[in-house]
């Protein structure tokens, strides 16, 4: 997956702690990893390319 190749994830709190970009992502054409708080408000916004997670209840999202 390309990084930042959709601008809305949706996480579960299996994948919590969220980072961006994600291990599915190419690091190598991408920005530095940082770590978003999604467990305080349900979803963060990467400061870097703006991406938006936001955490679902629902483990069998498939999306992320």
């Amino acid at each position: 997956m390309e990084p930042s190749a959709r601008r809305r994830y949706t996480v579960t709190a299996a994948d919590l702690p969220v980072c961006c970009p994600t291990p599915e992502m190419y690091l190598w054409s991408s920005h530095p990893r940082v770590y978003l708080p999604v467990g305080e408000l349900g979803y963060a916004s990467c400061p870097y390319c703006g991406a938006i997670f936001v955490l679902t209840e629902a483990d069998d999202e498939g999306a992320k």
